[in-house]
């Protein structure tokens, strides 16, 4: 079944950010491998050369991708604010990926600007896709503000440590059964997004574990790979772990048992 956010639909399962690549002949092929539908795109990078914006807003014209701009390096709820109302201008769309950064080390979400932020724009008419944490507390004032759509962290933003807190997002989904529900961050192989898939987890959004693979490409299509397995296995319905071994084989009709 196709995931649906903010009333459109959308085959494919995995959001490809579009930053750090070697070229962007390789982001293109990169985008191209992924089957992605959408990509996520930054405001500074558009603005900070007029030349070089203009070419890479060209190249994403070009691959026929829905934009996702995103309010990277923002800190506070005005500068999220100012941002995400500048790249709808830019970019002509009501989507933003939301982002409002506490701790420069980590990258952690500032919980109270974001749901701050998101009450703004979800007011302006932005459908806001917020980066946050795995907190069910913060989840709940992100719905009650607006976003129809909840992007919790994997692991902080360029770690590639995978998961970090799997319980804590098992019970996210658990809560939220009906939200889509987005990993965005700190995936760095592609074993961590079929986990994610396997948790029931919706769709996935990378950036530098692809961007800075040794083949882009090629990471590019493994991770498509793992969360289309990721999300058959979900949909198969996995048997229960156990904490003792089941024979697998029936014992009825065996010659000698003592």
């Amino acid at each position: 079944m196709p995931l649906e956010v903010y009333g459109t639909t959308l085959a494919s399962r995995l959001f490809l950010g579009t930053a750090q690549y070697p070229s962007p002949a390789i982001l293109a092929e990169a985008v191209r491998a992924a089957g992605c539908e959408v990509v996520t795109v930054s405001l500074r990078r558009e603005a900070s050369s007029e030349r070089a914006g203009h070419a890479f807003w060209q190249l994403i014209r070009n691959l026929g991708m829905r934009v996702l701009p995103n309010t990277a390096g923002c800190h506070t709820v005005k500068e999220a604010v100012t941002t995400a109302q500048m790249a709808r201008e830019v970019f002509d769309t009501p989507w933003i990926k939301l982002e409002v950064i506490r701790d420069d080390d980590t990258l952690q979400p500032e919980v109270y600007g974001l749901v701050e932020a998101a009450r703004v724009l979800a007011s302006e008419g932005f459908q806001v896709f917020p980066y946050t944490t795995e907190d069910l507390g913060v989840a709940d004032r992100l719905l009650e503000a607006g976003c129809e759509v909840l992007m919790p962290w994997g692991a902080p933003i360029g770690s590639g440590r995978g998961l970090n807190n799997v319980y804590a997002l098992r019970s996210l989904r658990a809560h939220f059964p009906d939200i889509p529900l987005v990993v965005d961050a700190g995936l760095g192989l592609p074993s961590h997004a079929a986990q994610a898939m396997e948790l029931g987890y919706d769709a996935i959004l990378l950036n530098t574990a692809v961007a800075k693979a040794g083949d882009p490409v090629a990471m590019a299509k493994a991770f498509a790979l793992a969360i289309e397995a990721g999300r058959t296995g979900y949909l198969a319905d996995p048997m229960e772990a156990r904490d003792m071994a089941a024979a697998s084989t029936p014992l009825l009709g065996m010659a000698f048992r003592s």
